[in-house]
């Protein structure tokens, strides 16, 4: 699902608002969590996941087409942890059992 799909199905739920107040909404609320995570907060949405920032320590690369040492500088990373919530509903619909059956067939 892309942003767009998420602002017409909010707004399909909620007929009483208007498509483009939902779009501010949800550009409000993803804004929101940028801020915090460009801040260095972290974000928790309880039943959903935790949105937090890790550092990547900089290290010596390597140039794949030439195979030349470079610098490669410190970065953060940002990263999404599920739920509690968010894990037994995915479990609980059979998310990525397809996967599974495979990898141990």
């Amino acid at each position: 699902m892309i942003k767009s799909e998420l602002v017409l199905k909010i707004a399909e739920q909620n007929p009483h608002l208007y498509q483009r107040d939902v779009e501010t909404l949800v550009n409000a609320i993803l804004d929101t969590i940028a801020d915090a995570l460009a801040r260095g907060d972290r974000v928790e949405l309880r039943g959903f996941g935790a949105f937090s920032v890790k550092r990547r320590e900089a290290r010596r690369g390597r140039n794949p087409r030439t195979g030349e040492a470079v610098a490669v500088s410190e970065k953060a990373i940002p990263v999404f942890k599920t739920g509690k919530e968010m894990r037994l509903r995915l479990n609980k619909a059979g998310i990525g059992d397809e996967m599974g059956a495979e990898a141990v067939g």
